[in-house]
């Protein structure tokens, strides 16, 4: 009997040898089934996310162009005004500078602002009359 016995032991061990073996393979199946998913949800999601934000910049590159952005008249004089002092802080004898300030000004209504200026241009080029004139005229005289 006791090799019947050992018998049936070598059978049952086998038996759960197979029954864990089978067993660890349907996990690893499952892993497996469970990563593809996982990835094809995963680049699903990364593909739809792209697509849509191209689709986006897409559209709002079309709202732009059709769509012009109104920027006033007079922010554009206030930004070239700005500018121009900026550049007569550094340079303050600059004279394409104090030609522009003084023309933004007088585009803007601003007769006593363009008045230093074109002083200014008209004690450095005293030989320019035209700049004479334009004071004068700015001066009222």
């Amino acid at each position: 009997m006791p090799g019947k016995q050992r018998r049936q032991e070598l059978a049952m061990e086998s038996t759960q040898k197979k029954s864990s073996s089978s067993r660890v393979h349907r996990s690893d199946r499952i892993k497996q089934i469970f990563a593809l998913v996982s990835m094809v949800s995963f680049g699903g999601s990364a593909i739809f996310g792209v697509v849509s934000l191209f689709s986006r910049g897409l559209s709002s590159q079309h709202q732009q162009k059709s769509a012009p952005v109104a920027v006033s008249q007079e922010s554009l004089l206030a930004a070239q005004e700005r500018g121009y002092q900026t550049v007569l802080q550094r340079e303050p004898q600059n004279q394409t500078a104090l030609e522009g300030l003084a023309n933004v000004r007088l585009q803007m209504n601003n007769q006593v602002g363009a008045i230093e200026p074109l002083e200014k241009l008209v004690k450095l080029n005293p030989d320019r009359a035209d700049y004479k004139a334009l004071l004068g005229q700015v001066k009222g005289k």
